[in-house]
């Protein structure tokens, strides 16, 4: 589990097919202790197992499965990505809870600047339309955000202040990026549950 604020951003250093996938290395930039073998990272919000370390950099084998339902089978070497490591019992909550189990891909359609913010219109995965909330929780690559506006069911804003843009790789986005969404666990719990209730009474 997850908080939704990253730690660090990375480098992609490396990528090697393998017989179950793609072997990816990745080099923080920051330095700090080590996650021993076997703890979970999210990595543009989506929840690895660290396989290995390889000179100061993680190493994570990524499933097919995995590969086809995010942005991991697009990364090239010399991409930038989000890394966090996983929360403990005693990890500040500043985002949301995070599961880092990837819900779509979302497709940036708009960016705009006005009053200090820059304003980032993304589409809406198929699937998760009725956990999409105004004023409500989204993760976008690993990154907790507030949803300003939603549009319709196909789509909605997130307003990035200038502090965000300085930790994350946002201000490299452009119309037609594919990012990483998860959806609000609880909402989509809320969701769930409703649907199933109203199934019943039909």
């Amino acid at each position: 589990m997850f908080t939704g604020l990253i730690q660090s951003l990375g480098t992609v250093a490396a990528i090697a097919a393998t017989a179950s996938g793609n072997r990816i290395l990745i080099r923080p930039d920051s330095g700090g202790s080590m996650p021993e073998l076997g703890a979970s990272i999210s990595v543009n919000g989506c929840c690895l197992t660290l396989a290995a370390v390889d000179g100061g950099a993680f190493v994570f084998d990524v499933i097919p499965q995995t590969l086809a339902l995010t942005t991991l089978g697009t990364f090239v070497v010399g991409a930038r990505v989000h890394l966090e490591m996983s929360a403990t019992l005693s990890t500040l909550l500043g985002g949301h809870l995070v599961l880092g189990h990837v819900d779509g891909i979302a497709t940036l359609h708009a960016v705009s600047t006005a009053q200090g913010e820059r304003r980032f219109t993304f589409d809406v995965p198929i699937g998760v339309e009725d956990a999409i909330i105004s004023q409500g929780s989204i993760t976008l690559d690993g990154v907790s955000l507030t949803i300003a506006k939603v549009h319709d069911a196909r789509n909605f804003d997130v307003c990035i202040i200038p502090e965000t843009l300085a930790r994350t790789t946002f201000a490299e986005w452009r119309v037609g990026t594919k990012v990483n969404l998860e959806a609000d666990y609880l909402a989509k719990l809320v969701a769930k549950i409703v649907a199933q209730k109203l199934s019943r009474q039909a």
